[in-house]
């Protein structure tokens, strides 16, 4: 390593990156995996002595993530149902170890198509803050992940905080997930959904799905389709025609594509099921 950043303030980490284009650093259960060295090459930035970028607080707007809170702080935190996906996934990133020391937003720069947090928070309307030092800006989630491990991210730019608005976070909400075993595994396919109803209709839905596609995606048909019908039947209204044009999904080791649009739409309709039954109980 030739040279090692551990500032305290987010003004001093952007001049830090705006000088040296260093590697951003915090938790690092993905970097150092993808490190094929023993060190980690060139500069580097770690952002874990910066108070400010950490945890997770209610604005007048909504909900703020700080950009190094972690899998466990997301557990630890007192939210609203919506964001019950969102802790469900965060007990599916890897072991405790690895939750005790991920972050929220490092998943999301990591940008797998198989990232646990990526679903729920697309299914809360999540949107990226980015800095630099030259100033901020604020992406839709779903406008800051282009790709397999790439992102709009700019070199001299952190990802900073991710917002959830206060409208986006009302109803329930589910996880779940497929792999080859039941933990510690890259899924073949996993869905986040979130329901709020009115009078025993649906009057507010989101649906994602991860690790179909390159990029995780919400299903904006099928919400449509959902949208004014009867909670009690929703997932009947899920139907495979539509989440397989959403999804163009991928054949990889895991699985094909057809499985994948079959797996996607099966989890879609157990998570309806489970967010509903708690819903009407």
């Amino acid at each position: 390593m030739d040279e090692y950043f551990r500032p305290q303030t987010l003004t001093d980490a952007l001049a830090v990156l705006d000088r040296t284009g260093a590697t951003v650093a915090a938790g690092c259960t993905d970097l150092f995996a993808g490190t094929q060295k023993q060190t980690l090459p060139g500069p580097v930035l770690d952002l874990t002595a910066i108070a400010a970028l950490r945890g997770i607080a209610a604005t007048p707007e909504g909900w703020r993530i700080g950009a190094t809170t972690t899998w466990s702080d997301v557990l630890g935190a007192d939210l609203p149902p919506a964001f019950d996906m969102l802790k469900q996934a965060a007990r599916e990133v890897g072991s405790v170890q690895i939750q005790n020391a991920g972050t929220v937003a490092g998943n999301l720069c990591n940008a797998s198509p198989a990232a646990d947090g990526v679903p729920p928070l697309l299914a809360l309307g999540a949107q990226v803050e980015l800095r630099s030092a030259s100033g901020r800006r604020t992406l839709p989630l779903s406008h800051f992940l282009t790709g397999v491990r790439a992102t709009r991210r700019g070199a001299s730019e952190l990802v900073t905080a991710i917002h959830v608005p206060r409208a986006a976070a009302r109803g329930r909400s589910g996880f779940l997930k497929l792999g080859a075993r039941r933990f510690l595994v890259i899924s073949i396919a996993m869905v986040a959904v979130r329901v709020a109803e009115t009078a025993g209709r649906v009057d507010d839905i989101a649906l994602a799905v991860g690790s179909c596609s390159a990029v995780a995606t919400r299903l904006p048909e099928v919400e449509s389709a959902c949208l004014g019908q009867p909670v009690a039947s929703i997932g009947d209204h899920v139907r495979d025609d539509a989440v397989a044009r959403a999804l163009s999904p991928i054949t990889d080791i895991r699985a094909d594509a057809a499985y994948r649009a079959t797996a996607a739409t099966e989890l879609l309709r157990r998570a309806l099921r489970d967010v509903t039954a708690g819903a009407l109980a």
